[in-house]
């Protein structure tokens, strides 16, 4: 062995310093290798719709109600199962209609705490007695560690046992919260690790608040959307960026989250646009001024910027004024806005002081609310531009390509970056753009490109604002796409994507959000016979009526993948009230001919290394090479 081995094995031998510890270490490790993979859930494209996120979270996706199904079918009526599916979703509101409705008798609450051990028991089946222990609610996890490994022996004893621990709960009244320590449990047990592949914020009204919930979530990843990284910007401070959210808070009628949600007033923005423009509706006016200074900021970007290739997009300066129309593409447009009271003809892209001030209060708000920051702060420690993990590449948008379908080559800083190299070097400047202290104007004017450059691998489209907002003519407002989204459907060019970022696997996917599926249309999110999907499923309402869905949860478990999609969810009161739960259908994406296990896993094979490393160390310990501590 090198000396550096040796000097790596000795650090390894303070934790196991006797031979015993590690044999008893490499046996340990063997067997978690064996058992199956936990479960994956995969989601996209929430748009700040909490309530049915949460209640998705909550039946993790309807696997709860298929366990609860499988196990009780021949001793519960379907009432009962919906009624016990629902104490596991919400706990504590079930709990208080039991109350209210005097049905928390005692032989009722023995009943349940017997359904829902059973329950947990068969789910936690698949995972070491020590992850279930870590798993369970500390206040509790002596107990449930009990309940849940009662073996029957000759005499019952250890159903005698387990019998007085729910006598003593219910005599000391505590049968409420273990009840809801119990549904805890099945629900991180339902769901090994979760994946939200982008778009977590705007449209919808509670974006913080699915935030909130995520930050408390055991195991998952992010993969940035072109939503997420423009908050992102605006929470870094690019002014462009915080100029778009205001502008998607106003035009979706979602100022609250600004204002409740992160403590961002708009009140100077307002007082400002009321005075410039004639509009009955303050927040009409507020619309209009923020486009301005926002098309003005853009085009600040822009010319600052030659390598984004953006120049097509300046069109302030196209503008003529005097009759209010704009010439696009050798064709004349009359602009639905007459008075731009804001704008200097001799320099349409600089601020006028009054919109100066406002950005740089703007830009003081996002930088100093606490909240924002704390959940930009999460989105970048548990988030990324991509993730390979168990053998499938996970992003929102697209690997920009050329029309031929290949890596499309794009030149930044006096540098050539495509495909992996591509989105590597987008991951940098995003993180360089929080993290940085100074010096970082290139990666905040980066962060606006991410959100809507026609390459940006978040956005990967023409983005058509001013045309949406000042031309009456909708045939100015496609917004041509990058390649990769003709491409998607080609096996030949997925595969070639897959072997770019090291994925060899027969059983290696592509995963996408960002393009809703519309399945009304007879749309299908398998594309490329299976080897990209498309989970965005349309969770944002206003894109429900397109879909014909309300959303996509992807379940990959040790078996295969097969994919959910999710009927409107009617809101928490019906489902306290009538135990309805989320309608969801069920497509097989793949099957394995042999159950997957921890050893096919990433997790896997860092297992197999510190086995290796436990094997070396075991036999310098038999060789003398390194004593054992005796």
């Amino acid at each position: 062995m090198t000396g550096d081995r040796i000097k790596f094995l000795r650090l390894l031998s303070k934790k196991y310093p006797t031979r015993q510890q590690v044999c008893t270490e490499i046996i340990n490790l063997q067997a978690i290798l064996n058992l199956p993979k936990g479960t994956e859930h995969f989601m996209s494209d929430l748009h700040g719709e909490y309530e049915a996120f949460s209640h998705i979270l909550n039946n993790s996706a309807g696997v709860i109600r298929e366990k609860v199904d499988m196990i009780f079918e021949q001793v519960l009526t379907p009432r009962e199962r919906s009624s016990l599916c629902t104490l596991i979703y919400y706990p504590e509101e079930k709990l208080e209609k039991f109350r209210e409705e005097g049905k928390n008798t005692e032989e009722w609450y023995r009943f349940t705490l017997h359904r829902l051990i059973d329950l947990a028991k068969m789910l936690s089946s698949k995972y070491t007695r020590s992850k279930v222990r870590k798993a369970m609610p500390p206040e509790y996890s002596y107990i449930l560690d009990e309940l849940l490994h009662a073996q029957p022996d000759e005499d019952n004893n250890q159903l005698v046992y387990h019998s007085k621990i729910i006598d003593t709960l219910l005599k000391l009244d505590d049968g409420d919260d273990f009840i809801i320590a119990l549904s805890s449990l099945i629900k991180r047990l339902a769901v090994d690790h979760l994946h939200i592949v982008g778009d977590i914020f705007d449209r919808g009204e509670r974006p913080d608040a699915i935030l909130n919930m995520l930050m408390d979530h055991h195991s998952l990843d992010i993969e940035w959307g072109n939503h997420d990284i423009l908050w992102m910007g605006a929470a870094c401070g690019s002014q462009a960026c915080i100029a778009s959210v205001v502008r998607n808070c106003l035009s979706y009628n979602n100022i609250s989250v600004l204002e409740q949600g992160y403590g961002i007033s708009l009140r100077p923005l307002v007082l400002f646009a009321e005075k410039m423009y004639d509009e009955e509706d303050p927040n009409k006016a507020a619309k209009k001024a923020i486009s301005i200074i926002l098309f003005k900021l853009e085009g600040q970007i822009i010319r600052r910027n030659p390598d984004y290739r953006m120049e097509g997009r300046l069109l302030l300066d196209k503008v003529d004024f005097d009759n209010a129309t704009i010439e696009l593409d050798g064709k004349v447009y009359e602009l639905k806005e007459k008075k731009f009271p804001t704008i200097n003809r001799n320099d349409p892209y600089a601020l006028d002081s009054a919109e100066r001030e406002i950005m740089d209060e703007l830009q003081k708000l996002f930088l100093e609310s606490e909240q924002l920051q704390r959940h930009v702060n999460f989105l970048y420690t548990h988030g990324a531009m991509y993730k390979k993990f168990n053998g499938n590449l996970l992003f929102h948008g697209c690997v920009p390509l050329d029309e031929d379908g290949n890596l499309k080559a794009l030149c930044f800083d006096g540098r050539i970056y495509q495909g992996k190299s591509y989105m590597d070097y987008a991951d940098g400047m995003a993180r360089r753009a929080f993290y940085a202290k100074q010096d970082k104007q290139d990666a905040l004017d980066f962060m606006w490109y991410l959100w809507c450059g026609s390459n940006s691998p978040l956005s990967g489209r023409v983005v058509k604002t001013f045309e949406r907002t000042f031309i009456e003519d909708k045939s100015t407002w496609v917004e041509p796409q990058n390649p990769y989204y003709h491409f998607q459907s080609s096996e030949t060019v997925c595969r070639m994507l897959l072997r770019e970022f090291g994925l060899y696997s027969e059983n290696s996917h592509i995963i996408n959000g960002h393009t809703p599926i519309h399945v009304k249309q007879g749309e299908t999110p398998m594309k490329a016979n299976g080897r990209l999907i498309v989970i965005d499923g349309g969770f944002c309402k206003a894109y429900q009526k397109t879909t014909g869905i309300a959303g996509y949860t992807l379940i990959f478990n040790s078996h295969g993948m097969r994919l959910k999609s999710h009927q409107p969810f009617l809101g928490m009161d019906a489902a306290l009230e009538e135990n309805l739960d989320i309608d969801s259908d069920s497509q097989q994406v793949a099957t394995f001919e042999k159950r997957m296990m921890v050893a096919d896993t990433d997790t896997g094979a860092e297992l197999k290394e510190q086995i290796a490393d436990l094997e070396d160390l075991l036999t310098a310990y038999r060789e003398g090479a390194i004593p054992t501590n005796s």
